[in-house]
């Protein structure tokens, strides 16, 4: 049970990947108790809490949210004021050669996490049912690829181009109908990009540097002339909070950089960062492109900003510059990954 109105009990599923790490940090740091779910399937790094893991108010529990009867009893045991469900595969190119796991993680995972919520809420009190959140966090690929000039918002159509957001969609549609259905108290939010520490060395922003640090080229898809918004991983689980915080049940937000860039001018910034700490630029290896590739993301946060007053804190700029130097810092970290998911670094 809460010990007051402002530290509470709060499962976050995913907690060992890149987003839900960041977020089981800034929730103890900040009094909660923490429940980290995560079957630290390749992505999920339980040295990405190191520093935390003997933190009195965090425990760990290694299950899939597919399994809904350890999931079930997980929750009642715990029992959450909020859930974050993060728990996801995310990486495009993975799910174009391996479907079946997205729909499977992505779409039954919710349903068996939403099950076992359901069941949970409905057996609390009147003042404990108020309180309650469930939070999915979902992408801005559900919404397809944006013409220029146009920017999606909460009320915009979805158009999944690819296995990974068409899976991502339907999780949510999952969570609006149980909130529907069920009266299960739920919010959505789609997300655009995000960087930061501790991100798996497969997305973009660590490829580059990885790579360069490495002495590997650095790969791009086509001419890299793709568009999307970049957000830092701070200021994404800060929006996470307040929604959980001060959101309207029921609602979508919108969470976004407004920070547009090319694919081929990040690559080339993050470049430039590197030539000033490695004395040579890296090289730049354009590769065949993706199939279904959307061309570019495009977000509109105006809701969140006006609604609940978040704002991002970081500039891309400034946040390249610190993530490159998280990389150089913690080499160990992200060697360790690439020799356990390769065989080699």
């Amino acid at each position: 049970m809460s010990e007051s109105l402002d530290t509470r009990r709060i499962m976050v599923t995913g907690g060992a990947g890149f987003i839900g790490s960041h977020l089981v940090k800034k929730l103890l740091n900040e009094g909660h108790s923490v429940l980290n779910v995560d079957s630290l399937t390749y992505a999920g790094n339980l040295s990405s809490l190191a520093g935390f893991v003997d933190h009195p108010e965090y425990r760990f529990l290694q299950v899939d949210v597919c399994e809904e009867g350890k999931i079930t009893q997980a929750i009642s045991h715990f029992q959450p004021d909020w859930i974050f469900h993060l728990a996801a595969e995310t990486h495009v190119d993975r799910s174009i050669g391996g479907p079946m796991e997205f729909f499977r993680s992505n779409v039954t995972g919710t349903v068996s996490l939403l099950r076992g919520a359901t069941s949970y809420w409905e057996s609390l009190s009147d003042a404990k049912k108020a309180g309650f959140r469930f939070i999915h966090t979902s992408t801005d690929e559900v919404f397809g690829s944006a013409h220029v000039g146009c920017r999606f918002n909460e009320t915009s159509a979805y158009a999944p181009g690819s296995p990974y957001s068409a899976s991502k969609a339907a999780s949510d549609h999952a969570v609006r109908a149980w909130g529907n259905t069920y009266g299960l108290p739920v919010a959505v939010t789609n997300c655009s990009n995000n960087y930061g520490s501790f991100q798996f060395p497969e997305k973009l922003i660590p490829v580059v540097i990885t790579n360069a640090l490495r002495g590997n080229p650095i790969p791009v898809y086509g001419q890299g002339l793709q568009v999307r918004d970049w957000l830092h991983v701070y200021d994404h689980c800060q929006a996470l909070v307040l929604i959980a915080q001060k959101g309207k049940i029921g609602d979508t937000y919108i969470i976004a950089g407004n920070d547009e860039w090319r694919n081929i001018d990040v690559v080339e910034l993050v470049c430039g960062i590197l030539e000033k700490r490695m004395g040579s630029r890296p090289e730049i290896e354009f590769v065949a492109d993706r199939k279904g590739h959307d061309f570019r993301y495009s977000l509109d946060s105006s809701k969140i900003r006006n609604e609940l007053g978040w704002s991002p804190l970081r500039s891309s700029k400034d946040g390249f510059e610190e993530t490159v130097a998280w990389y150089f810092e913690n080499r160990n970290w992200w060697e360790s990954i690439l020799m356990k998911n390769s065989g080699k670094v």
